[in-house]
């Protein structure tokens, strides 16, 4: 249980950390009005209203990169200790689209060039994916987590806040785009982190009688 632990303490560190590097770097850059894959735009210029101007796109690119394969990897070994069923399903479906989505931030830049060449469907179904399957990991998880007693509920409790704010990103209403999409992200990773932290802790030892891997939180 620490390697997927430790694994999905790194994955938000990491992304945070890429983000706050190329925020850095970009000459008026606001968390409350740009975008984060504003971050990753290798051009410069104005799009969509915004002036745009990441010398370090490439940090923040590795960011979504590394964030998703790090969280995924958590998931692929954590899975196997966990009980099977619908739930556990679910979790690992989410993760992947999770993942899938936002390789594709990464990957396909929400730039000027990829609005004029089609390919920016792809960033923006990759956004959706990224945000939408996160959270609802994060909500699914509580029932394959409950190893982890009442930390298991701070993933619904996580998760339907990032939903909720992604909705509200949706419909423009309110802050700034830039607050309700960071509204929409930071809870997932605030998950990831509770959840990494907690799976760190877990004892595990082998129940002799029964056989299965039993996991306490060390007091």
């Amino acid at each position: 249980m620490r390697t997927p632990g430790l694994l999905w303490i790194a994955a938000p560190l990491w992304y945070v950390l890429c983000e706050a590097i190329a925020a850095s770097a970009f000459p008026g850059y606001s968390y409350a009005t740009f975008y984060i894959s504003d971050l990753g735009v290798p051009e410069i210029g104005d799009f969509q209203g915004r002036s745009l101007d990441s010398p370090l796109h490439a940090v923040m690119n590795a960011g979504f990169l590394g964030t998703g394969l790090l969280f995924f990897l958590g998931l692929a070994l954590l899975t196997r200790t966990l009980p099977r069923g619908l739930a556990t399903g679910a979790l690992v479906v989410l993760g992947a689209v999770h993942t899938v989505g936002i390789s594709l931030v990464g990957l396909v830049p929400g730039s000027m060039a990829n609005l004029a060449n089609g390919l920016i469907r792809f960033h923006a179904i990759g956004a959706i994916a990224a945000i939408a399957g996160g959270n609802l990991a994060a909500i699914v998880s509580a029932r394959p987590l409950r190893r982890l007693g009442r930390w298991r509920f701070v993933g619904p409790i996580l998760g339907g806040l990032g939903l909720v704010c992604g909705v509200l990103l949706s419909l423009h209403v309110g802050f700034p785009d830039g607050v309700w999409e960071r509204g929409a992200v930071y809870p997932f990773m605030a998950w990831q982190l509770l959840t990494g932290i907690a799976l760190w802790r877990l004892e595990s030892a082998t129940n002799p009688v029964d056989g299965p891997e039993i996991a306490t939180l060390r007091s």
